[in-house]
């Protein structure tokens, strides 16, 4: 659905001339850097009319622009109006965000953005590519010019109860988690350390929220030194258990907008060191996507160092309790979409009902809801029939959707929070008959899936090294996709977490993959107007037994713990070799052995779980 954002140009224009602003940049990101973001923070889309999680958009006087990536071209080319030029990220000859903006600047343009939406690296790379076109710089703009277009209709910030993670889910209490991350803060030699990611925070502390749709966080920010730890927060949210468990740790309790106060102390504290009024070095910590307005208040570049956060290296090597919880709710979250498939094939074929995307999404939200510790979606349920399946983070809408079409190909990308872990699964289907070029893409995507998922690798491998094995099949065949192979995954947390991922991203180079990791496993293919497929199972990484030991470094492979079946009409069983029906084979065997037991008295279940799930 398009949005016309006319109106809303000119007031932001206007904003951006009485405050001498030429150019105003709008990132998709709130002021923690959460990819999922509340309602009041979705400042990208109301400017632009996007929908779609990654993007940023830049205003001039007299031109638009919105930039994202692969996942979101379909999607943006279909939401935005007239007034925006698309920039596809990723193609060849087209340029960054950056780059535009930093060509819009030239003779000596201002540039600006909220400083507590941006990260410090990535505004100071923009002002030095600004200066180097001839701009005069990034100014930092306190008043969020978006929300002030917004006004009164910009929805409130929510302030949902938090709720304490209970040590038989999380595994590890927060005065072990404190003392570890104050052994590398010392290693470091820092004085503090400000925490600003959400899911950071959450796992921390064990606690939990619904501040942020789909996302068990809430608004905080936490303060780590040698011999404090303090949690900035709506006190009011917390209940008397979480209010001892707090105590009980020792973690001091401070409203949530007393931060900033507290940061300017610190500075404070920094500059009198430099005027000799200290003998002790003070050094603070952020993470890299931590705010500009966050380092700016504790000093600057003098004093603050900016790292990857070690809270979430530590957060993404699951301990044994959370490694059992995912594998447990996934047997479960198995068995809710092995239920929805079997009743919706039977609905649309044998009932010849006509059922829609988000009515067919609904009924599988209701499936998942019966199991036990089912908490809520992990996000929005890409529910897509034919060539709304092509279209990669594709959202059904109630009364614009489509109506599922039994003779097209099926793609249900879901997943789910329980309390024991996160579920992300993708299953592409077809209750017809598929034509040769559908289960050809099919059988392509789901060797790669296979290829990934039997590798073995040595220690210090990373996921940027094993992407290309998913992809081998499609490559060979002069097909690709346009998004990531894999992603971490949080522990009843974010269903994205980083650092790990498995793609082309620079950034998946820097961080090796880890015994303990959960990541996806996910290759698709998408023609636009006609059909899209993807296949997708959750992992875990472990260690695994070789014959030998080159460089005596352990070898590293993967477990998979999604728990459905695969779709046998789209598979053309003359492209797999044996050693991938054995894969198949054993693998719906595990299926079969771990569900089945949910569906006593339930033929129709029953009958669709072992048809999909029989040997080759």
């Amino acid at each position: 659905m398009t949005v016309d954002t006319s109106s809303r140009l000119a007031a932001l224009r206007s904003l951006m001339k009485e405050r001498n602003v030429d150019i105003y940049v709008a990132p998709s990101e709130d002021s923690h850097s959460s990819e999922y973001i509340a309602a009041c923070d979705a400042r990208r889309e109301f400017i632009s009319g996007f929908s779609g999680s990654a993007g940023t958009a830049v205003i001039t006087l007299d031109k638009a622009a919105l930039a994202t990536d692969g996942r979101y071209f379909n999607q943006a080319a279909q939401q935005l109006d007239g007034n925006w030029h698309l920039l596809k990220t990723g193609l060849q000859d087209v340029p960054t965000w950056q780059d535009w903006a930093a060509g819009e600047a030239e003779g000596g343009k201002t540039v600006g953005v909220d400083p507590t939406l941006i990260a410090p690296g990535i505004a100071k790379k923009l002002d030095e590519s600004i200066k180097k076109r001839g701009g005069k710089g990034l100014e930092a703009v306190s008043e969020n010019l978006v929300d002030m277009v917004w006004g009164s209709d910009r929805p409130s910030r929510t302030s949902n109860p938090i709720v304490l993670l209970p040590a038989k889910y999380s595994g590890t209490p927060t005065a072990t988690k404190l003392a570890d991350l104050r052994k590398d803060l010392e290693k470091r030699k820092v004085s503090a350390f400000v925490v600003s990611l959400l899911d950071d925070i959450a796992w921390l502390f064990n606690l939990r929220g619904s501040d942020i749709d789909y996302n068990p966080v809430f608004f905080s920010y936490a303060l780590i030194t040698p011999d404090s730890a303090t949690l900035y927060v709506d006190s009011s949210k917390l209940n008397d258990e979480c209010q001892s468990y707090l105590k009980e740790n020792k973690v001091d309790v401070k409203a949530y907008d007393e931060l900033f106060a507290d940061t300017k102390v610190l500075a404070g504290k920094a500059w009198g060191q430099v005027n000799g009024d200290s003998s002790t070095t003070i050094k603070y910590l952020i993470s890299t996507k931590a705010s500009w307005a966050l380092k700016l208040a504790l000093g600057g570049e003098t004093f603050v160092d900016e790292i990857r956060t070690p809270i979430g290296d530590a957060k993404a090597v699951k301990n044994d309790t959370e490694l059992n919880g995912m594998r447990n709710c996934h047997i479960r979250d198995g068995a809710a979409l092995i239920e929805f498939f079997a009743w919706l094939e039977d609905q649309l074929i044998n009932k010849k009902a006509v059922i829609d995307e988000v009515a067919a999404a609904d009924k599988l939200e209701a499936f998942r809801s019966k199991h036990k510790d089912f908490v809520g979606l992990s996000f929005d349920t890409i529910s897509s029939t034919g060539a709304n399946a092509a279209v990669i983070h594709y959202k059904p809408e109630p009364g614009s959707c489509a109506v599922i079409d039994p003779n097209a190909v099926y793609l249900c990308d879901s997943g789910g929070q329980y309390l024991d872990g996160t579920t992300d699964t993708t299953r592409t289907l077809h209750f017809g008959t598929p034509t040769e070029a559908e289960k050809t893409a099919y059988t392509l995507v789901l060797k790669g899936n296979m290829a990934l998922d039997m590798a073995v690798f040595p220690k210090g491998t990373t996921g940027y090294g094993l992407d290309c094995l998913a992809r081998q099949f499609l490559w060979k065949a002069g097909l690709d996709y346009r998004h990531g192979t894999g992603h971490g995954v949080g522990s009843y947390l974010n269903v994205h977490e980083g650092p790990i991922g498995i793609g082309s991203r620079k950034h998946y180079i820097d961080v090796p993959l880890a015994a303990g990791n959960v990541i996806s496993n996910e290759p698709g293919y998408y023609e636009d107007g006609a059909f899209g497929i993807r296949i997708e199972n959750l992992v875990i990484v472990r260690e695994v037994e070789t014959k030998h030991r080159f460089g005596d470094r352990p070898f590293l492979g993967f477990e998979h713990v999604t728990m459905v079946p695969y779709c046998r009409k789209l598979i053309d069983e003359s492209l797999l070799t044996p050693e991938e029906k054995k894969w198949l084979n054993d693998s719906g065997e595990e299926i079969r052995a771990k569900t089945e037991g949910y569906f006593e008295g339930d033929e129709l279940t029953l009958k669709w779980l072992r048809r999909e799930t029989q040997p080759f």
